[in-house]
């Protein structure tokens, strides 16, 4: 019976070792090895300072920079400390009128009329409410409304949010996106 346990034990040290400290660091080497910029938590470094995550969205408000999704995270959205949905069902009153209210905003900054379809990424929080990617359409969406604040033509900005379409991986996995910390800083490199 000593003799059993004492092999247990072993076994636990051994796996231990393997599982909890070996491959771990193995991991972490390779992934620090093949991938560090993700490894490292994808941050964005401009003028030699971190500014965000390409993994996690931010609120931009300002009318010349373009909007991500809204957020339910925290109490005033985008709090990485509270990332979640809102988890209101679609018979929820709050959701509809959250909604509701989402949909004016958006015609209202991008004075679009009644008829315009609001592209759903625009005005539905994300499940972790810390989404950095939205639709094509819901940049394209945006186009004029950032170009007239920043004085420069539709075609240019639509060229620079085309050149920040992200396609699925291996072509099948995922949707088309654009991060729009990405965007808008390459937006800023264009013209302040």
């Amino acid at each position: 019976m000593l003799k059993q346990m004492l092999n247990a034990f072993a076994m636990l040290l051994v796996f231990t070792v393997i599982t909890g400290l070996a491959y771990p660091l193995a991991m972490t080497g390779v992934a620090q090895a093949l991938f560090p910029f993700q490894a490292n938590g994808s941050i964005i470094v401009h003028d030699g300072k971190p500014i965000g995550s390409a993994l996690i969205g931010q609120n931009f408000t300002s009318a010349k920079y373009f909007h991500g999704r809204p957020s339910a995270a925290g109490t005033d959205g985008y709090d990485a400390t509270s990332s979640g949905g809102s988890n209101l069902g679609p018979t929820s009153k709050k959701l509809v009128d959250t909604v509701t209210d989402n949909i004016i905003k958006a015609r209202d900054e991008n004075q679009l009329d009644e008829q315009k379809l609001i592209p759903a990424d625009l005005v539905l929080a994300s499940g972790s409410g810390l989404d950095p990617d939205i639709s094509p359409a819901a940049a394209y969406l945006q186009v004029a409304r950032v170009s007239k604040e920043r004085e420069l033509s539709g075609d240019e900005i639509r060229r620079l949010v085309d050149s920040h379409v992200k396609v699925p991986q291996l072509g099948i996995f995922g949707e088309p996106r654009v991060n729009v910390l990405e965007l808008n800083l390459a937006l800023d490199r264009l013209k302040k």
